[in-house]
């Protein structure tokens, strides 16, 4: 049984699943959500358990349902007793031109990737208040920062995620909270896939280090957030050098 309780949404593949890895290696127990693909979250929690001997609580639901998210975490603090880090990780895209994007894209996409981070911290914030700890990590973008064109809605919705980290960074700070965001660049995951190998050569050529990132860098820099104690609101790049 540990010690320390961990969160992660969209983990099921990408980012959170070595998101997932990397906590666990770390020995904590998980609770681990995604919005469809149970038998793969399922297998890895399977995965987990058996390699690291923690324990892992899967749920398969939407993060931007206030009331499925409020029920995944009662059913974490009940059983594991504490939250120590929650990985805002869930994301979806959108790509195309702002006159092409029905009204209810837009909403989903603000829900997903921006109120969803609302719908954890309602459900794990009073008990890291309680507790005097806790680690609020938000997965980003490098769009966030200065937008990408065709994808109006995602840039405004992580940009609101790092408005919204360094502004809860701040409010949680007397309590012992930290509240950061990982500014991703091009991260090799399924989110990326759509491009062909063309259009990922040429995005290579733009980035100074000539390469996508991989998820297990992200992973890393999630254990290096929670490992450094005096940090908080902060956007942290992982870009290699795009922004």
């Amino acid at each position: 049984m540990s010690d320390k309780t961990a969160f992660v949404t969209g983990a099921s593949r990408g980012i959170g699943a070595a998101v997932a890895w990397a906590l666990a290696a770390a020995g904590y127990d998980l609770g681990i959500v995604c919005e469809k693909n149970t038998d793969a979250l399922m297998h890895l929690a399977d995965k987990l358990q058996g390699t690291y001997g923690i324990r892992v609580i899967s749920f398969t639901g939407d993060v931007a349902d206030y009331g499925f998210i409020q029920s995944a975490g009662v059913q974490v603090l009940d059983e594991f007793g504490r939250i120590d880090v929650v990985v805002n990780n869930a994301g979806i895209s959108y790509v195309g031109l702002i006159t092409d994007m029905e009204p209810a894209d837009w909403q989903r996409i603000i829900d997903v990737n921006l109120s969803s981070l609302f719908n954890t911290s309602k459900a794990f914030v009073p008990r890291m208040v309680n507790q005097k700890s806790g680690n609020i990590i938000n997965i980003s973008s490098m769009w966030g920062r200065v937008g990408a064109s065709c994808e109006v809605a995602y840039s405004a919705a992580k940009g609101g995620v790092n408005a919204m980290t360094m502004a809860l960074a701040k409010e949680l700070a007397p309590s012992g909270i930290r509240v950061n965001a990982i500014a991703c660049g091009c991260i090799d995951t399924d989110m990326n896939a759509a491009f062909s190998a063309e259009e990922k050569a040429a995005l290579c050529e733009e980035i100074p280090m000539g390469r996508f990132g991989t998820p297990d860098e992200v992973a890393r820099e999630v254990l290096h957030i929670i490992d450094s104690p005096y940090m908080t609101g902060q956007i942290i790049g992982v870009d290699g050098g795009y922004i």
